[in-house]
């Protein structure tokens, strides 16, 4: 059967981001023998015209669409960060071109899927992992019988997932403008944040891919499109079995020119492995602090202290990883007190920037919509298609918001609203950077504040002011650490060489020297 799957995201904050759960169902499709082309919306221009021109040609018999936000989370936002009418428009574009059965998936789909079905006006859904789904309902499509029009899928173990299958197109594009294509190293998630969606995505079991799948689809983003930085795009990296450390050591036995970041659950971390994921390609970390007071904390369910964010943070400065932690201000439990313990804390806090969201995106099936509702902030028959904050009682928000803007005012590496950063890390796009950006707000801080440091070698313009290149896909790598690691800033294209093997490299310097330093 010919299936078109079309990825219909178009959000670029904080950077594009490649459509992964398509290409992976997109190698399940092929596997099982199907002929299938991937489009991306945003890759096209987001031309309709282009759109109407991809289906008249490979004229499907259905078509898939990936749905990854149904909205930024961003209380601060405007209307215009609600995308479910534009993939509505999308639909209605699909309809008037070449009518033909519409299947939708994605993990914003899966978050609401009665409720999306219904809104998009599209025939079927898929609600959980696509691969072994999305078959068992094109069989019963292609056979003519009935059933429900969602399929809500079980987990998967390891062994029957996929890896993805690129598109050379979309991701000459990704790589152009971000630089960063993702990698999945497990799924599932065990942590009980009040908010969060993953475990209702991917359960609460985490099912760890074998490492050398995970080495084997790096190579061959390196071999055949010439990647040399990605981001893995599992809900917490380093999980408390270790697994990420195999993966890790993985690398390290490939001799890949590629190198990676991850988001980070702040706690307990030994030296020798934060030498271990250096020496293998670290070159940031996204953390999960989410707020820097012990009762906010407790009240997100985050399940660590303020201490293990600090303690996590300090040593990874003293190996200069730059960091980027994700603080929320306004959530269960915070008061004006807690606003300044946060605000004090973070004031601790070198080598690193800071994102402030205020409130939280209440979603269904979460501790948070529950309390919500007991609350009276909403009732239970609240439809969540439309943002809805949850935002403590127990302070005024607009005086939280003028708290922190001027507590942060003048910072060039703490940022309230997260939007404030976006505009800086799109100026420094349109000038050839990619990859993260956000760890050249760090050198940026540092300059400001005349703290010129020992060498730093992750921040592209500072590299150029002090005679040095530095290079990898988000300029983080010293040049003591990779002596010859070329610069990674190309206004032509944003591509840039591969780098010397991490191997080679771990060989030749101790594993204590960053590959890092801003």
């Amino acid at each position: 059967m010919k299936i078109l799957l079309l990825a219909t995201n178009t959000d670029r904050e904080p950077y594009p981001v490649y459509p992964l759960g398509m290409a992976v169902v997109a190698q399940a499709l092929c596997a099982a023998g199907h002929e299938v082309r991937q489009i991306d919306y945003l890759a096209m221009g987001e031309s309709d015209d282009a759109l109407r021109t991809a289906l008249l040609e490979f004229q499907p018999r259905v078509v898939g669409l990936s749905l990854r936000n149904i909205d930024d989370v961003d209380s601060c936002g405007g209307p215009e960060q609600w995308f479910l009418d534009r993939s509505r428009r999308i639909v209605e574009l699909l309809r008037a071109t070449h009518d033909v059965p519409i299947i939708v998936g994605g993990p914003a789909f899966s978050i609401m899927p009665e409720a999306i079905l219904a809104y998009l006006g599209a025939d079927f859904g898929v609600a959980g992992e696509g691969e072994r789904a999305v078959l068992d309902l094109l069989s019963r499509i292609e056979r003519g019988e009935t059933g429900p029009l969602i399929v809500k899928s079980s987990p998967l173990d390891a062994t029957r997932m996929h890896s993805p299958r690129m598109d050379p197109v979309i991701l000459e594009y990704y790589q152009r403008e971000s630089g960063l294509p993702g990698v999945h190293t497990k799924r599932g998630c065990p942590h009980d944040c009040v908010y969060c969606s993953y475990p209702a995505i991917e359960g609460r079991t985490i099912r760890p891919r074998d490492p050398e799948h995970v080495a084997d689809d790096m190579a061959e983003l390196a071999r055949k499109h010439g990647v040399d930085h990605v981001f893995f795009t599992d809900s917490v990296f380093n999980d408390d079995q270790g697994h990420y450390l195999a993966v890790a050591e993985a690398l390290l036995r490939r001799n890949l020119p590629v190198r990676w970041s991850a988001f980070f659950r702040p706690g307990r971390i030994r030296e020798e492995e934060l030498d271990l994921l250096l020496r293998s390609g670290l070159l940031g970390m996204e953390v999960g602090s989410d707020a820097l007071a012990e009762s906010t904390l407790a009240g997100l369910g985050k399940g660590f202290c303020c201490s293990d964010v600090l303690r996590f943070n300090a040593v990874c400065a003293a190996r200069n990883i730059p960091l980027a932690h994700y603080l929320i201000i306004g959530g269960p439990e915070e008061t004006e007190a807690t606003i300044k313990e946060t605000l004090a804390n973070l004031e601790k806090m070198e080598h690193c920037v800071a994102f402030l969201y205020s409130g939280l995106r209440i979603l269904p099936r979460t501790r948070l919509h529950r309390r919500a509702v007991a609350e009276g902030l909403i009732d239970r028959q609240t439809s969540l298609l439309h943002p809805a904050y949850y935002h403590s009682p127990l302070l005024d928000r607009e005086t939280m918001h003028a708290t922190v803007s001027q507590a942060l005012r003048g910072r060039r590496d703490r940022f309230f609203p997260p939007r404030n950063a976006q505009d800086r890390m799109n100026v420094m796009r349109r000038f050839g950077y990619r990859g993260l950006v956000w760890d050249q707000l760090i050198s940026a801080e540092k300059q400001r504040r005349g703290k010129n440091g020992n060498g730093r070698a992750n921040g592209r313009a500072n590299g150029r002011a002090n005679g040095r290149t530095n290079g990898k896909a988000n300029g983080g790598s010293s040049k003591e650490a990779f002596p010859s690691a070329p610069a990674h800033r190309s206004p032509e294209g944003g591509r840039s060489i591969p780098f010397p093997p991490a191997t080679d490299l771990a060989t030749q310097y101790p594993a204590s020297i960053s590959t890092s330093e801003a």
